[in-house]
């Protein structure tokens, strides 16, 4: 890569490995035709152009005229590298709200593509998971022992094997698509304010043409290795929000966070052995010994749980779940099924725009509470934790959750909040941007239906949230729900209703 001025200009290097093939100046021509148009689709104003490297009648080198061509480049504006996502985690720099934009980045980008559905499927997974225990052994010598990489290749063979029906449903059903291939914290960066997805592959059909969620995972894994769960939580939850064909596959996500947290520490066990310096060379030591524990703690089994949180609009149900969210499920913590999200998918429209008052007839409210307890249903199924958000006040929709329970057979905790409803309208008048489009009248409206459950713990909810995260927290350790131990300060930013 070369920087001048506001542009960078990619040059290929005239390499040939298993994967890929750049050893002549054509072949690099197609390689860089090729990333421009698979780069342009989520970020073309990044990715300008493809120029010839000539040789010039007195044999110096120009970028394009009429000499004879002896390479080409990639063109590309510059932009600020301090944006860049792996940057910003390692400052602390991340925000929930970048977090909900790249979500949304991501599903909007996933759903855009074609289907691609004669790669991926289980054969394609068992091929990268054998691969990777080759050059685990190959390229970590010292690093892993050769009997805890067979101890997570078989594992992940298993796993694997568990799910060969469930890949194969996904590879015929159009969840195999043409996606990013290698979607970390290092290939997205902050671009006009909003994130920018680059960089994606372009030397291999078989690497990126993957399921969707699999695509996904790569970032989700980047972040849990670098201790960001409740920023793993924040995009799990919203890229799920916007996809709902997704829930049964979550039961794949452990396998794919596994699988690339495998292929990071291979690849830092290579930098590590080509370091010359030694502080770069433990730093990349240290970085594949890591990866490698995370891999094998990604297939640790996790038993699903199902928490409900009830309460009249404004109460912070969903500023609840959202702190609770890393705490309560492995690996990325527990899936939030909010009401108002649901509401909003089912009547097609983002979960910030507002509704009439005719998607809340009793008719359109039973049709959410169907549509949530299925979801959970269907997440469970797939050993996901879940937590569902929603009011709760009538005694069938307490008795739905309760049955979803009861079917699945998983712990179940039910949590009430409460407060004075001067606190509660308060709220709701200075609510803006948010999935609820409860308002004062429909808060009192709901009193008016409301019965408190007797079998149903309640909290007050007129207190700071930091406490009321700490004291659901305490009482859901007590019953031997927490799989990490809280933030100091709420990990979500989130408003207080």
């Amino acid at each position: 890569m070369f920087l001048a001025g506001g542009h960078a200009y990619k040059l290929k290097k005239a390499v040939r490995f298993s994967y890929l093939d750049y050893s002549t100046p054509e072949l690099r021509r197609v390689a860089c035709d090729k990333e421009l148009v698979l780069n342009c689709r989520t970020a073309p104003d990044l990715y300008l152009r493809v120029l010839p490297v000539c040789r010039t009648a007195s044999g110096g080198l120009t970028l394009g005229g009429d000499g004879t061509i002896v390479d080409w480049l990639l063109v590309m504006l510059r932009f600020d590298a301090s944006g860049q996502f792996d940057r910003l985690a390692r400052h602390g720099q991340l925000t929930t709200h970048m977090m909900l934009q790249l979500a949304d980045r991501i599903a909007d980008f996933h759903q855009s593509l074609p289907e691609e559905d004669e790669h991926g499927g289980p054969a394609a997974i068992a091929e990268i998971i054998v691969e990777n225990d080759g050059n685990l052994a190959r390229f970590g010598t010292g690093l892993f022992e050769p009997s805890a990489i067979s101890r997570l290749t078989m594992r992940s063979l298993e796993e694997a094997s568990r799910h060969e029906k469930l890949l194969h449903q996904r590879q015929r059903s159009g969840h195999v698509r043409r996606g990013h291939g290698d979607l970390h914290l290092g290939n997205i960066a902050l671009w006009r304010g909003a994130p920018m997805l680059f960089d994606a592959i372009e030397f291999s059909e078989r690497l990126a043409c993957v399921d969707i969620l699999y695509d996904l995972s790569f970032l989700l894994m980047d972040l849990l290795e670098r201790s960001q769960r409740d920023l793993a939580s924040v995009v799990f939850n919203r890229y799920f929000d916007r996809m709902p064909d997704e829930a049964e596959g979550a039961a794949l996500l452990p396998l794919f966070l596994s699988i690339h947290a495998s292929i990071r520490a291979h690849v830092q066990a290579t930098i590590a052995g080509g370091a010359t310096e030694a502080a770069a060379r433990l730093e990349a030591r240290r970085r594949a010994t890591s990866y490698f524990t995370l891999a094998e703690d990604l297939l640790q089994a996790s038993p699903p749980r199902l928490l409900a949180i009830g309460g009249v609009s404004g109460t912070g149900k969903s500023t609840l779940a959202a702190h609770l969210a890393p705490h309560v499920g492995q690996p990325l913590g527990a899936r939030i099924l909010r009401s108002d999200v649901i509401r909003k998918r089912l009547h097609g429209v983002a979960p910030e725009d507002r509704l009439p008052e005719s998607a809340y007839t009793p008719d359109q409210t039973a049709r959410v509470y169907d549509a949530l307890c299925r979801e959970a249903d269907q997440l469970l199924a797939a050993g996901c934790t879940v937590i569902a958000d929603a009011t709760f006040l009538a005694p069938s929709e307490r008795a739905a959750i309760q049955a979803v329970a009861d079917r699945r057979q998983v712990p179940f905790a039910r949590i009430l909040l409460d407060a004075p409803d001067a606190v509660l309208a308060s709220r709701l008048s200075a609510r803006t941007g948010d999935a609820s489009d409860a308002t004062p009248a429909v808060l009192k409206s709901q009193r008016s239906d409301a019965a408190t459950p007797s079998d149903w713990a309640s909290f007050a909810a007129d207190i700071p949230a930091s406490t009321l995260v700490f004291r659901t927290l305490r009482y859901l350790g007590r019953l031997g729900w927490l799989v990490g131990l809280p933030a100091a300060q709420p990990p979500v930013e989130a408003s207080v209703v």
